[in-house]
């Protein structure tokens, strides 16, 4: 399963694919390893055994362009979508590396140590391109000076990446709930049912409820008195509607369309 996903990730990296191609691999490596841990879940409780262990994972966040902020603020959204809590050293203004801290079940770390090198490089890649073509279309507008486009340029790229990581977050919720419902079908509920009719094991959506109530105990337990960061300040509408759509374009895998069916949490007018 890991080479699977390697190997779908390779081919999200790859220059020659086209950008809707790169987020489609990303997306189906992000569907496989989510499978997994749900089909993890359910074995572990039908045989008996304990839930997945609580760990930690130690992500260190670029801070070039002075964008780290922005980049932290997208990865904990998407970890958070795998169920897991995070705290971040060093997250300051300036251009410096920052350590985001993610506690997790075993497996949710084990994902997102594969995905987000992917992830992130899909977002910057999106991100530079999309800011680019952004200042060459106001700049035609009137006569910025080279400051003001600057400020603009990096306004809008750190809204793209916070969107990006926004809509990235929503599209692996979708992936978990709509799994989580296929889940053992026979049962209604994910469970497994003995030979007298009694509910032998919790279902995968009880198992994964338990393994968020772990994780947060755990996440308080390391971290009792945790000091909140300033959100960022700058944000650009176009930026964040930039970043919103790409992190949505990718199709999720089960031939369903990610925009089919579910909502979207971009409000009118941002």
């Amino acid at each position: 399963m890991v080479e699977r996903v390697r190997g779908l990730l390779r081919m999200a990296e790859d220059p020659a694919v086209t950008d809707a191609e790169s987020q489609a691999f990303t997306a189906k490596a992000a569907e496989l390893m989510t499978r997994h841990a749900i089909a993890e879940a359910e074995a572990r409780a039908e045989r008996g055994e304990e839930p997945d262990a609580i760990s930690r994972m130690d992500h260190t966040v670029t801070g070039v362009g002075g964008h780290g902020k922005a980049r932290v603020k997208a990865l904990a959204d998407i970890a958070a979508a795998y169920g897991c809590q995070s705290a971040v050293r060093g997250n300051n203004s300036e251009n410096t590396d920052r350590v985001i801290i993610l506690v997790g079940t075993a497996s949710a770390l084990d994902a997102l140590r594969i995905l987000l090198p992917s992830i992130s490089m899909q977002m910057e890649a999106s991100a530079k391109f999309m800011s680019s073509a952004h200042v060459t279309d106001i700049r035609e507008l009137r006569n910025y000076t080279r400051s003001e486009l600057e400020t603009e340029r990096k306004r809008y790229y750190r809204s793209f990446v916070r969107a990006y990581g926004q809509a990235v977050a929503e599209r692996i919720r979708e992936f978990r709930a709509r799994l989580q419902r296929m889940a053992s079908p026979e049962t209604g509920a994910g469970g497994v049912t003995d030979s007298d009719g009694n509910s032998s094991v919790r279902g995968a959506e009880l198992v994964l409820r338990d393994d968020l109530q772990r994780v947060n105990e755990e996440f308080h337990k390391q971290f009792p008195q945790l000091r909140k960061h300033r959100p960022e300040r700058t944000h650009s509408p176009a930026g964040h509607r930039a970043g919103y759509r790409r992190g949505r374009q990718a199709e999720l895998g089960l031939e369903t369309p990610v925009t089919s069916g579910g909502t979207s949490t971009l409000a009118e007018g941002e």
